[in-house]
């Protein structure tokens, strides 16, 4: 059975949290499907976890989740037996609580972004999220406490507000003539057919990205920049919490 690109459901719906697929190759102890809900990693967001279940009913934990370059995801396991289980249906399930969590700081990241972008001239140089925690860094020249706490009021007030969020697509052309969408110097987003993903919090920003998030602001929470560190002469990193 041929193994090419695994079609991304989460892409397509961010509540994708349960799937039937069909097994298309095994490794060690990988599976690749011809469709996942499990988000691989990327963006500074950590790969889903969950369990996979096979139609006789044996059952294996997936523990780690990675795409390669031939953009085909494989979801590593625990165990697997030695026999090859290519052709076999299977349904897939994630840790719906850890997707979630991820989704909620993924999104606020979103709206911290923004503002320090619009207000305080800050780009991105780096991201990690957590289920805890998460931390974002910015080239930043003015950085203090006050500063953090006018960013911390102005996010909450965003979140207050209910944005709902969509996703659609543009054209790898009409992206690169898209200034606005970009939030990093450095990395760009996932192409994917030749198009970009679009993350838009409708009445406050649209940028590319290629992770999971909530389906409105309301979902997130309350939000504190709760630490922060000088990581060179303007890279101010700034660890966050929901609450």
């Amino acid at each position: 059975m041929h193994a090419g690109p695994t079609t991304r459901l989460y892409l397509q719906q961010e509540r994708c949290s349960e799937a039937q697929a069909t097994i298309v190759a095994m490794r060690d102890n990988a599976l690749a499907f011809d469709a996942t809900c499990f988000y691989p990693g990327g963006g500074g967001q950590p790969h889903d976890e969950g369990a996979i279940t096979l139609s006789s009913g044996e059952l294996y934990e997936v523990e780690s989740v990675r795409a390669d370059a031939d953009e085909i995801i494989w979801h590593i396991c625990k165990t697997l037996p030695t026999s090859s289980l290519v052709g076999e249906r299977a349904a897939l399930a994630l840790d719906i609580n850890r997707r979630l969590t991820h989704a909620r700081y993924h999104t606020v990241l979103h709206v911290l972004n923004t503002l320090a972008l619009r207000d305080y001239q800050g780009w991105i140089t780096g991201v990690q999220i957590g289920t805890e925690y998460s931390r974002i860094d910015f080239k930043l020249d003015r950085f203090s406490a006050a500063l953090c706490v006018e960013l911390a009021q102005k996010v909450n007030a965003v979140l207050a507000q209910d944005h709902p969020l969509k996703l659609y697509y543009m054209s790898e052309d009409e992206f690169r003539l898209r200034d606005d969408m970009l939030r990093t110097l450095e990395v760009k987003p996932p192409i994917y057919g030749g198009r970009v993903r679009i993350v838009e919090i409708e009445g406050f920003d649209a940028q590319a990205c290629g992770g999971t998030h909530v389906l409105a602001t309301s979902e997130i929470g309350r939000f504190s920049i709760f630490r922060t560190e000088n990581k060179g002469k303007i890279n101010k990193r700034m660890y966050v919490r929901l609450a």
